[in-house]
């Protein structure tokens, strides 16, 4: 079965708290956070206050994805900030090798990221060096898009690499993950589903992430 991994992005910021503790009874065992800097992408997230709360609020996994430009420069206190995950995007980080070491070197999972119009092969370099694999099935820096069909075929280039490599690494996807497309996804080789409109959209969100949990 799947890790499924809900996008807090999607949740009520004015019930933020709510959200957590629903997240916490449900049978989600991640929680995903988009850490945005209007610079990589056009629009501002949240940062270290924000994550800090959530981790007092929850003893469950926070996969930590860095929509930033040299992240780097952070990845230090957002370990502290209590990140149990934390991913780079490779078209932001001028040595993406370095990044994932000194991630690993804080006791975090360290993962490679990468936008839908990077090639999957962009991933050679760096799939030894991380323990997590994170394709993004939608343009990053908005909730809400509809899922990349080319997707699949990026899925099935990375499987083959991490078999040639014989990888030990996770596979993400993020971007459109919805009821329709999860099965194929998980029969495709994702581990994590992460999943944010339609989760806190539904109008019974333990429910949908049930059923995302028997993808497959």
């Amino acid at each position: 079965m799947p890790i499924i991994a809900p996008s807090l992005l999607s949740a009520n910021f004015l019930n933020l708290e709510r959200d957590v503790a629903m997240l916490n009874q449900s049978e989600a065992e991640w929680f995903h956070l988009d850490v945005m800097d209007g610079l990589f992408v056009p629009n501002i997230s949240f940062g270290f206050p924000i994550i800090e709360k959530i981790r007092g609020a929850t003893s469950k996994i926070l996969d930590v994805h860095l929509m930033i430009v040299d992240p780097e420069r952070y990845i230090e206190r957002f370990r502290k900030a209590g990140a149990d995950v934390i991913s780079i995007h490779a078209e932001a980080c001028k040595n993406p090798v370095a990044a994932l070491q000194m991630i690993r070197e804080t006791g975090a999972m360290a993962g490679i990221v990468i936008n839908p119009e990077t090639p999957v092969e962009t991933l050679e370099p760096y799939i030894d060096h991380a323990d997590m694999v994170l394709l993004m099935s939608v343009h990053p820096g908005f909730g809400g898009q509809s899922f990349i069909a080319a997707t699949f075929d990026k899925i099935a280039g990375l499987k083959a690499m991490i078999a040639r490599h014989q990888a030990n690494v996770l596979v993400e996807v993020d971007g459109g993950v919805d009821l329709q497309n999860a099965d194929r996804l998980v029969t495709a080789g994702i581990d994590i589903l992460v999943a944010g409109n339609t989760i806190f959209a539904s109008p019974d969100p333990t429910a949908t992430i049930l059923r995302l949990k028997r993808a497959g």
